[in-house]
């Protein structure tokens, strides 16, 4: 079977395309060949974040219009072997149909061990077209109620389109700060009202989070960099303690 993960939140501000960057980074370091797929049409941000912005030529909606193939759209990301992306439409009525990306990643993923597919976030169309050819879902919240929601309803959706293995991840823990809001008893209670089993957590790491943002990430001696690769290895069959800062 394929291997085509979707990554997902229920509300913006999760840092869920700066996990898909990671884990895309800490798969391609491993080894695998990595493609990743920006779904958020119009508001596009991993080619940004992967340092591709200067040479980018054609996305998605090109290949869809025939105005090149669908290799066209495939780019290697300077710095990172074995990892690629495939960039958005930059305009949101260019948006992708789920048939339309299903075919497309049916096109490319036998040459690749991994897809992961950042979806936008809510449960919008265009979450539909990135959760359509997906094999499993990742689903990033934060340790807030308005995220902890929408992760529980993003996970909802994932099962009604067919996806069973759906896997919770934590981003941007912080100890201390979870302790002093006191919105939950403990962290097993967010892993409750997701009813989704935990693959990791990712604490707070300003350092990772600016050298994404720059485009210019590489393999940080971080501890969300460290994190980020426990979740790749669970990805990849590979058991691993949990890593909590």
């Amino acid at each position: 079977m394929k291997d085509i993960i979707v990554i997902a939140s229920g509300k913006g501000g999760t840092g869920k395309s700066t996990v898909a960057v990671g884990l895309g980074t800490s798969l391609a370091m491993s080894g695998s060949r990595v493609l990743l797929i920006d779904c958020d049409s119009g508001m596009r941000g991993l080619d940004i974040m992967l340092g591709i912005t200067q040479t980018l030529v054609f996305d998605i909606a090109d290949a869809v219009s025939g105005s090149c193939t669908v290799e066209n759209t495939v780019y290697p990301c300077p710095g990172k072997q074995g990892l690629f992306l495939m960039p958005a439409p930059l305009n949101a009525y260019d948006e992708i149909a789920p048939q339309v990306l299903y075919q497309l990643v049916e096109g490319v993923a036998d040459i690749f061990d991994y897809v992961i597919i950042d979806s936008p976030a809510g449960v919008g169309s265009g979450f539909d077209a990135a959760a359509f050819p997906a094999t499993r879902g990742l689903v990033v919240v934060n340790t807030e109620p308005t995220s902890v929601r929408g992760g529980q309803t993003v996970a909802g959706k994932l099962r009604s389109l067919g996806i069973e293995d759906i896997r919770l991840v934590i981003n941007r823990f912080n100890k201390q700060t979870f302790r002093k809001m006191g919105l939950y008893e403990d962290l097993d209670e967010i892993i409750d009202i997701t009813s989704l089993q935990l693959i990791g957590i990712i604490p707070e790491d300003y350092q990772l989070a600016a050298a994404i943002q720059s485009g210019k990430s590489g393999s940080e001696n971080t501890i969300g960099m460290k994190c980020l690769t426990k979740i790749a290895r669970r990805i990849q069959g590979i058991r691993e303690p949990l890593l909590i800062k």
